[in-house]
């Protein structure tokens, strides 16, 4: 499968690309992944640093019965609850896509989640190799 990310200009130093192409592979959707406790069932309220950790962890867990990955992500719709969240959500998401191939990527501030504790949550479209069962 042959992946390409276009890196833009201003949107590197966001950690996301404009565009992404593929050619090849099959598309795997991800609902949306946010983290109001941890794996342990604490309490995450109100720390969006380890709502956004425990959320990749769980969406990379989700892609990962589909035979897929964080890196296969091609597009990315971030929810936040509050704008102010943005610049470290951006900061955060560049950890996970240490080799620069970010994902296109929409982030939306929004009023409140269905979980009044949530902060943040991630939901995704995946381009992955054919050999995974899609059924």
């Amino acid at each position: 499968m042959e992946r390409r990310y276009y890196e833009g200009t201003w949107q590197k130093k966001r950690a996301f690309s404009p565009v992404v192409a593929t050619r090849g592979g099959r598309m795997v959707f991800a609902a949306g992944h946010g983290a109001p406790v941890d794996a342990d069932g604490n309490s995450l309220a109100g720390d969006f640093d380890a709502q956004v950790h425990e959320s990749f962890r769980l969406l990379a867990a989700s892609l990962a019965q589909a035979e897929s990955g964080l890196t296969d992500l091609v597009s990315m719709t971030v929810f936040i609850i509050d704008a102010r969240y943005g610049d470290r959500f951006t900061e955060l998401r560049a950890r996970y896509f240490p080799r620069g191939r970010y994902p296109a990527s929409a982030m939306v501030t929004v009023k409140g989640f269905a979980q009044p504790e949530m902060m943040v949550e991630i939901q995704g479209v995946a381009v992955a190799d054919d050999h995974g069962d899609p059924d």
